[in-house]
């Protein structure tokens, strides 16, 4: 087993993060297996060097060991380019160039019939550009063309689907073609075991997502895939919350021919009134439990789970 914990140097690690890293520690360790560190650095904009600095100081003060060295989201994107480029010489990325307010608009707009939906990634895109008549593509033959470095680029996913699902019979004669993965955890409505997603699904619920930002030259979706099995992750361990997201990581695992690892989401730890903790909620930052004299011991009955023996 090799399970892994990668947090985004953008702020200090809070309970929520010593839950996820102890957990991901601790299976690997009872089982005889590996615990690695990434750090998810893809946002130049935010992360910081002190912050990364912090995380590794809080996770050896909770007694968590890793493998070094440390693998940084920053230093590959070379490896995130080979995997756009592979997707976009098989016309299944397009680009885009809607802003968040274009996306609103068009997915609220009135529409005899229509459903607002929202996936994953808040809105199911509308497909808005992948109907556009660019001037610098031809006839949508996007292979034919360079990729294009500096644009947003979305993945076509009736297409994806379509090359990654795989079919099987569901009674009466009827196929259905899906896609899936192993859940050892839980997901938000509690599912657990084999979770599928269908092509209708991937298609209405989930859409177009976007793989590469300008700003960054890749995404979470596209860089964690290729990074999970860069470091050979065989149990994802991460929160309820990317439960629906890891439909999307399993198609892009298929089009790139990469394993699909188990994946185990848990509960998310939150305060009183039932809110999920951020960054942004220092006075649970656990820096702060450290300076008022807390123990790991203490941090791991506050997140529930218990000794590391």
């Amino acid at each position: 087993m090799r399970t892994r914990f990668a947090p985004s140097p953008t702020g200090p690690l809070h309970l929520g993060h010593a839950f996820a890293a102890i957990l991901a520690h601790d299976m690997a360790m009872h089982s005889g297996g590996d615990f690695l560190i990434r750090v998810e650095d893809i946002d130049r904009s935010r992360a910081r060097p002190e912050w990364e600095e912090r995380i590794f100081e809080d996770l050896a003060w909770l007694g968590l060991g890793w493998e070094t060295p440390v693998l940084r989201q920053s230093e590959r994107n070379q490896f995130y380019q080979q995997a756009l480029q592979s997707l976009w010489q098989r016309d299944l990325l397009y680009p885009c160039d809607c802003t968040r307010r274009d996306i609103e608009q068009a997915a609220t707009a009135p529409q005899e019939g229509a459903q607002t939906l929202t996936g994953p990634d808040g809105l199911v895109y509308p497909g808005t550009c992948r109907r556009k008549d660019w001037p610098d593509f031809h006839n949508h033959d996007w292979s034919r063309y360079p990729y294009p470095q500096q644009m947003t680029t979305r993945l076509m996913m009736a297409l994806a689907a379509k090359s990654v699902c795989e079919h099987n019979v569901i009674g009466s004669g009827k196929i259905r073609w899906s896609v899936g993965f192993n859940e050892t955890g839980r997901g938000p409505q509690g599912e657990h075991g084999w979770i599928e997603a269908d092509q209708a699904t991937l298609v209405e619920q989930i859409g177009d997502v976007v793989v590469a930002r300008k700003d960054m030259a890749t995404s979470y979706h596209l860089s964690v895939v290729v990074d999970d099995a860069a470091q050979g992750i065989t149990h994802v361990t991460r929160g309820e919350d990317l439960f629906e997201a890891t439909k999307i990581h399993v198609v892009l695992q298929g089009l790139l021919g990469l394993p699909t690892p188990t994946y185990h989401h848990h509960l998310l730890i939150r305060d009183a009134a039932g809110k999920r903790l951020a960054k942004r909620d220092d006075a649970r930052a656990l820096h702060k439990y450290r300076a008022e004299g807390a123990s790991p011991a203490d941090i791991r009955r506050m997140v529930g789970l218990g000794s590391s023996t």
